[in-house]
């Protein structure tokens, strides 16, 4: 049954993603598809990984709610724009190159999350909470630190901050689309090798490592792929925090069952299928540029508030 729904979903994204490139051609077309296919796989890419690594992040705190971003990664990419801009000036910060910028940005929120993994889980996985708590408030300094270094800003300085703080499904250069696919790769194939381990750790820690498992290792590894994830991702377009909320709560409810060599497929999956959807219906049919994110982040935010009136009725 799984794996039919599996075939399914991945149906389902083919022929989104040969509508997307196939919807209005016109001459030239070899430009044009040049154009859709590189937006296309940007588009595969973010949304496979951001709702690989939810589904991932939920198994390892127990919780269906929590997203990677609460650990502050949206908050260190805006402090990372904020600061770049203060420091080079909008000028330099708009000549500056966009793989190198990629690049330093993968790097810092990718060490940034390994060196808090390190630190807050150095004494075991079942500090888990206290992992989130901190990101939370780390989270919360590093906007408020971000909010300070803007008021320092002019105006046209400040607007290049705002429009870089949020994601846009802007074109990809060819060279950053293939590092950003090799490294999703390589994190997507370590989570499904650590899929059967991680059915374990639904159980608790305790009986994960009654039955044999190294929990406190696995967390360790879980969160270093999950961080390569997110960073490579955020990287890429800009934060999208509520997209993994929905690609992983529709992957729940579309695959029956708590294995996840069927999870993490189909939220990934469903995570690039949003996004296609997403960006046909405005692109191709609405005539707008820049109101995927926003929309996905509001169906996130109501999908957020569902689930948490679900759980605690009045």
């Amino acid at each position: 049954m799984a794996e039919r729904r599996l075939i399914l979903l991945a149906a389902l994204s083919l022929g989104l993603a040969a509508l997307y490139l196939g919807w209005g051609l016109r001459q030239p077309l070899g430009y044009i598809l040049g154009l859709r296919t590189g937006r296309l796989a940007q588009l595969v890419l973010v949304g496979a990984s951001i709702g690989a690594a939810t589904v991932m992040f939920q198994t390892l705190a127990g919780n269906r709610l929590l997203t990677p971003g609460i650990i502050g990664f949206d908050a260190l990419f805006v402090a990372l724009q904020t600061f770049l801009v203060l420091i080079l000036g909008g000028g330099g910060y708009a000549a500056l190159s966009v793989l190198p910028k990629f690049l330093i940005e993968t790097a810092s929120l990718t060490a940034a999350g390994l060196l808090l993994f390190g630190l807050m889980l150095r004494k075991g996985a079942s500090d888990l909470l206290r992992l989130i708590l901190t990101g939370v408030i780390l989270g919360v300094l590093l906007r408020g630190l971000a909010s300070f270094a803007q008021r320092l800003l002019d105006p046209s300085e400040f607007a290049v901050v705002q429009q870089a703080s949020f994601a846009s499904f802007g074109p990809s250069p060819l060279p950053l689309l293939v590092i950003a696919a090799f490294a999703l790769a390589l994190a997507l194939a370590a989570a499904l090798r650590l899929s059967a381990l991680l059915d374990v750790a639904t159980l608790g820690r305790d009986a994960a490592r009654t039955l044999g498992v190294d929990h406190d290792r696995l967390v360790l590894a879980s969160l270093a792929v999950i961080a390569l994830m997110v960073a490579v991702s955020t990287a890429l377009v800009g934060p999208v925090t509520f997209l993994g909320l929905l690609a992983a709560s529709l992957a729940h409810s579309a695959v029956p069952g708590h294995r996840h060599r069927h999870l993490i497929p189909a939220a990934a999956l469903i995570g690039a299928a949003i996004l296609i959807a997403g960006q046909f219906t405005f692109e191709r049919l609405l005539g707008l540029q820049s109101s995927l994110a926003v929309i996905v982040e509001f169906l996130g935010g109501l999908l957020f508030l569902a689930l948490i009136l679900r759980r605690h009725p009045a």
